[in-house]
């Protein structure tokens, strides 16, 4: 008998669009002998919807001009999702959800836990595993208590920023040095991150991440290759082969992921003892975080081989150009493959809890 999948995609989020574009292939890979197949999108108002239509519709980002009807999942134990019909709402069940909502909202914890509350098995990282590694403060810390190598940093709130601006700027400038990279604290796909070279620059690129979110990141640059490895896994992760990024901007921006033509090279230009060094520091961060079901690692390698930790996404893009299904196909895993995997993954992890 098949089991119902169902595939949040969407949301409440700087990375809505790219969500959409996640979102359809991985419908478009669902093995549909072994699955039914359910979409459920959220609006940017952060309106639910049962979507009736096709992939294509999501990723062109013209699905709410289709078939839609107003949805949402019960919070009652079990409940399963409901969706207008003549009358009310009729109850549908569903076996796994597959969240591919990516940054706040989606890859930050929050619908994680709503989906425990509701007793269904998800894809991905637990509730906190998600807020821990979304939050770069946090993460940051963790990977520092852990002895994972990692660019230095700085935190700050946005309160205290404004009312100590010139001694966090100064604090900025003599424990980093220049250039230093400004991010929001909890965002996803180098939204808001600038590259500052002197204090008016520094200053600029606070503001910008400010309207990001309320906390911030001050980190120092590191210069060296793009590194990404996925994970895969619950109790005993298997880790792909490294991939290398190199960004057709200055730094691996939100163009460069998703517009520009970056080039990705699959496996990344290192011998086998740095490719398993790689992977096995992705796994022990993985686990670290006590991960589960997928992540990606992000890492920094110098010229001289040193490997530098970046940071570790829980959703990452599954979009046609992203890295985490390429790596694992160039591992021998294939897409449809790998999306069979995660959804008996999410059984597992939920049966053994």
């Amino acid at each position: 008998m098949k089991k119902t999948v169902l595939v949040l995609f969407g949301g409440k989020s700087t990375e809505y669009e790219i969500s959409l574009c996640s979102a359809a292939s991985v419908l478009r890979n669902i093995p549909q002998q072994r699955y039914d197949i359910l979409s459920l999108g959220i609006t940017k108002d952060g309106e639910w919807f049962l979507f009736e239509g096709s992939p294509d519709d999501i990723e062109n980002n013209t699905w709410q001009n289709g078939h839609i009807r107003k949805a949402f999942l019960s919070p009652d134990f079990g409940g399963g999702l409901y969706a207008a019909a003549a009358g009310g709402f009729e109850k549908i069940p569903v076996d796994i959800v597959f969240p591919v909502l990516h940054g706040k909202n989606g890859e930050d914890g929050t619908i994680q836990g709503y989906l425990e509350l509701a007793g269904i098995p998800y894809v991905g990282c637990g509730h906190l595993s998600s807020a821990l590694t979304m939050d770069k403060e946090f993460s940051n810390l963790i990977a520092d208590y852990h002895g994972i190598r990692q660019a230095k940093w700085l935190s700050c709130k946005q309160y205290a920023y404004q009312n100590n601006r010139d001694a966090i700027l100064d604090s900025a400038e003599q424990t980093l040095g220049y250039p230093i990279f400004v991010k929001p604290a909890c965002a996803g796909s180098s939204v808001g991150i600038s590259k500052a070279v002197n204090r008016d620059q520094l200053h600029k690129a606070v503001q910008l991440a400010l309207t990001i979110d309320s906390k911030i990141i001050f980190e120092e640059t590191i210069k060296g290759r793009e590194i990404e490895c996925a994970v895969l896994g619950n109790d005993k992760p298997i880790a792909s082969a490294p991939g290398e990024i190199e960004p057709c901007a200055e730094f691996y921006d939100y163009d460069a992921k998703y517009i520009s033509e970056s080039k990705l090279y699959i496996p990344a230009r290192t011998d086998e003892s740095t490719a398993e060094k790689i992977r096995n520091t992705a796994s022990k961060i993985f686990e670290m975080f006590d991960g589960s079901g997928l992540s990606r690692v992000d890492f920094f390698l110098t010229d001289d081989n040193e490997l530098y930790f970046n940071e570790i996404n829980t959703i990452p893009g599954f979009t046609k150009i992203s890295m985490y299904a390429k790596l694992f196909d160039y591992s021998g895993i294939s897409y449809p493959e790998l999306v069979d995997r995660l959804l008996c993954l999410a059984e597992e992890r939920f049966h053994r809890r």
